[in-house]
């Protein structure tokens, strides 16, 4: 089977006022079951990375591939293998979690008995309170809500799944839990994951390897154990300071 992602060459400029780069010649490759992490900062290219192999934005030059389908040629068959989590997940706000999750399982045709009780499943292992499955989730919180867009990701079974920040604006709890379901998924679904982050150390517990992407560029990709050695830093934020020489203030200010 062909690598879930391989990129070559990506490059995405936006115009609005002044010309940004978002994507400045990425190429790299994800292996069958691996978890492979981007971290950088707010503004960095990450999640216009995600939105191209999303199907949803198309580079400039380059190519990018899910499972050898060409994600502009061929997007009819990436988005079957595939669904996303980004940090701003689109819903029905005024209807319950349920009746969100139902239209997602029509769109997917899985029937209704099924998909609640997946989604059940995924959410009990997530923290979330049954009783609040039928509340409106305008009044559930952003923790809640960002459980919800996970449950919804993960029921359908994709065989790739594209995290775009997913744990960002929660509170530690919710955040531990989501990270103990996607490290559970891990090694029980088979899953092939790219996680993109500003969390370093969420990066360094959660994946195989890591890429650090600064300004739409990857400045160093390894395993996190490899980094670590290779820089002779304890930790992956002490790896950032050590590749930019700045910290993520600096550079966040910058972009």
């Amino acid at each position: 089977m062909k690598e879930p992602i391989k990129c070559v060459g990506l490059k995405k400029t936006f115009v609005k006022k002044d010309k940004v780069v978002a994507l400045n010649n990425v190429s790299f490759t994800i292996e069958k079951n691996e978890v492979f992490g981007i971290v950088g900062p707010n503004g960095s290219g990450k999640s216009t990375l995600i939105r191209i192999l999303s199907t949803l934005l198309i580079p400039d030059e380059g190519s990018a591939s899910v499972f050898g389908h060409d994600v502009v040629r061929e997007y009819s068959k990436v988005r079957p293998l595939i669904n996303r989590v980004s940090v701003d997940a689109a819903f029905f706000k005024g209807i319950s979690a349920w009746e969100n999750l139902r239209y997602a399982a029509r769109l997917y045709g899985l029937g209704g008995k099924e998909a609640k009780q997946r989604t059940l499943d995924i959410l009990s292992q997530l923290g979330f309170s049954e009783k609040r499955f039928y509340e409106p989730l305008e009044d559930l919180s952003r923790g809640m809500q960002q459980k919800v867009a996970i449950a919804r990701a993960f029921f359908t079974s994709p065989m790739l799944l594209l995290l775009d920040e997913p744990t960002t604006g929660l509170d530690p709890r919710s955040k531990m839990e989501v990270q103990n379901f996607i490290r559970k998924s891990m090694s029980s679904n088979g899953l092939t994951i790219l996680l993109t982050t500003h969390d370093m150390n969420e990066a360094e517990v959660l994946c195989h390897r890591v890429a650090i992407i600064i300004k739409g560029r990857f400045v160093t990709v390894g395993k996190p154990n490899e980094l670590l050695e290779k820089y002779k830093k304890p930790n992956l934020e002490q790896v950032f300071l050590e590749v930019t020489g700045k910290d993520w203030k600096e550079i966040e200010y910058e972009s």
